[in-house]
């Protein structure tokens, strides 16, 4: 193996040569207390940038095993390493030439602690994974400058933020405990009969809306004395605040009072977040899926006929039939009642849904609207009818933001009350309403759900591949992924948090085709199949070579992506 001093007069030989002289360094260098690996060389200063692996011996780097000796574990400090990497490189690298030339970088970070491949903890090493970006003026390159960057920037980067003794150990502990208690709360919500629960002191309130740090003038969540329970973590000790219990739960108040607010924090408590994020032990159940309406979105062969069925006689003689419902332009409610089954689908058991962002026709048809226009001529199936029997058919539970419909009332099992960002439990006070004031509705729909059908994605369908390249992926910001030749609109899909998530849903699309995709297998059992490959290979099995840019990804949002692909067929 060459040594950092052999890769420094190289660098310095390279000075003025063409760009593409740059893959004369791929391999590997011993420097004094690391390696560093290059694995991919750009092909010119405004191409992705190189991609590079350091990579410290654990008893050199001095990490206390207790710190990894579990998954929860070894993800948050993973997480805490490729942070305090960022930050040094940010203040240390400078532009350094033409296009990308002098960037240092690693996977770009919110206020979630995700499983990456940025970063990896193990009895024998820790590797951290960055990009950087080699500097030349035009197409020449800048040969002192790289030798500046490899051998001088990367090892004190690697040296600062790599190596025990030179971190907060109080911060790490903080971050490693916080996030082990977050996952175990999480896995104790069943046996509390819960799907979500929010601690007292929690500060839900956002910065902005593209702002996700907490605002500075956020109020501390406080239970309700009737919803507050306890929980022991395993390193916080005791700790309380509201459960969510499983069925149905409106979530009501005036305008502007937190009833979004408290909704989105629940929506990304599938998650665990950093020390300081406000919601660090907000949990959800992991299988909580936020619904949402969709105009315009690809629809392929999907049962929506619990919702939606009796199309007029026009439509369904063009080809509508609800059963196997296939459009490329969905409307409001037959996109919002397609989310809903593709969800179910991949095994929901839980519906996130807020007023502001549905389809209103979905949602409630009323007692008004019912005598002016016959069962026969409608062929919608409001939401309000088909939410209990989620739950008594299924077990699906659904937590409703609602602030315009209090026929609601009729279905709910719990109705918290929102007023200035505190929850008051209004469950009975709502039910006394409701038989004070009926609504004479008629309920529509049947006496169940109906079927859940499971579709067979063909493989021929799903064809990443442009032009010369058998796979071409791009990803745009968290809202869009170019797929072969096509572009899959996910902004709907509120959460996917991280651009590297949305990487690795990509990848995992062409490894769910190349492997599990067969014209005879259903969309569950292969989302099954991929999530447990990733879970006992790891990320790293959905490329072809190391990157540190992926993050994990859930089944929902996998196949949310498969479902958007506008060139999909299934069979079912």
């Amino acid at each position: 193996m060459d040594n950092d001093q052999s890769l420094y007069r190289m660098l310095l030989q390279m000075d003025g040569r063409g760009y593409k002289a740059y893959k004369d360094i791929l391999g590997s260098y011993q420097f004094p207390f690391f390696v560093l690996k290059v694995d991919y060389v750009q092909g010119d200063p405004f191409a992705a940038p190189s991609k590079m692996r350091a990579i410290v011996d654990a008893k050199v780097a001095g990490f206390p095993p207790e710190l990894y000796d579990s998954p929860s574990r070894a993800v948050a400090l993973r997480d805490y390493l490729t942070r305090q990497f960022a930050r040094a490189a940010f203040r240390i690298s400078s532009r350094r030439g033409t296009g990308r030339s002098g960037q240092i970088s690693v996977a770009k970070l919110g206020q979630q602690v995700l499983e990456r491949t940025s970063a990896f903890i193990n009895s024998e090493f820790v590797e951290l994974r960055f990009t950087l970006g080699l500097p030349a003026s035009g197409r020449t390159i800048l040969g002192r400058q790289a030798a500046e960057m490899l051998c001088q920037d990367i090892p004190q980067i690697v040296e600062e933020s790599l190596l025990y003794k030179n971190l907060d150990s109080q911060a790490i502990s903080t971050q490693v405990e916080t996030v082990e208690d977050a996952d175990w709360l999480r896995s104790e919500l069943g046996e509390k009969g819960l799907v979500a629960f929010v601690p007292d002191g929690a500060m839900l309130a956002r910065y902005s809306g593209a702002d996700d740090r907490p605002a500075a003038d956020a109020l501390p969540f406080e239970s309700p004395p009737s919803l507050r329970v306890q929980f022991h973590c395993p390193n916080g000790g005791r700790i309380s605040g509201m459960g969510i219990p499983a069925g149905v739960t409106l979530i009501v108040g005036g305008g502007y009072h937190g009833k979004s607010t408290l909704l989105r924090a629940i929506e990304m408590g599938v998650y665990n977040h950093i020390p300081g994020d406000g919601r660090e032990l907000v949990c959800a159940d992991v299988a909580a899926v936020k619904i949402r309406a969709e105009d315009g979105r690809s629809v392929a062969g999907v049962d929506i006929s619990p919702f939606i069925n009796l199309l007029p006689r026009t439509k369904a003689e063009a080809g509508f039939s609800t059963r196997k419902f296939t459009t490329t332009n969905a409307s409001g409610s037959t996109s919002q009642a397609a989310n809903i089954v593709e969800a179910l689908e991949a095994g929901a058991k839980v519906l996130l849904v807020d007023e502001d962002t549905s389809a209103t026709n979905f949602m409630i048809r009323d007692r008004r609207m019912q005598a002016l226009i016959a069962k026969d001529q409608e062929p919608i199936t409001p939401f309000i009818d088909k939410v209990r029997q989620l739950y008594t058919d299924f077990g699906v539970s659904t937590i409703l933001v609602m602030g315009g419909s209090g026929d609601y009332f009729d279905v709910a099992d719990t109705v918290i009350a929102m007023d200035n960002f505190l929850p008051h439990n209004v469950t009975a006070k709502a039910a006394e309403i409701a038989a004070q004031f009926p609504t004479g509705r008629t309920k529509e729909g049947g006496a169940s759900f109906g079927k859940i059908t499971q579709r067979v994605p063909l493989p021929q369908s799903l064809d990443p591949s442009r032009g010369k390249r058998d796979v071409r992926l791009k990803v745009r910001d968290v809202d869009e992924v170019a797929f072969g030749t096509e572009e899959i609109d996910l902004a709907a899909v509120e959460q996917i948090v991280s651009s590297d998530q949305l990487r690795a849903i990509a990848a995992a699309m062409v490894y769910a085709k190349q492997h599990y995709m067969n014209s005879q297998r259903p969309l569950g059992e292969i989302l099954d199949l991929v999530m447990a490959d990733i879970h006992s290979k790891g990320l790293d099995i959905l490329t072809p070579f190391p990157q540190g840019d992926l993050a994990a990804c859930r089944r929902f949002e996998l196949a949310a992506a498969i479902n958007r692909l506008r060139t999909l067929e299934v069979r079912s």
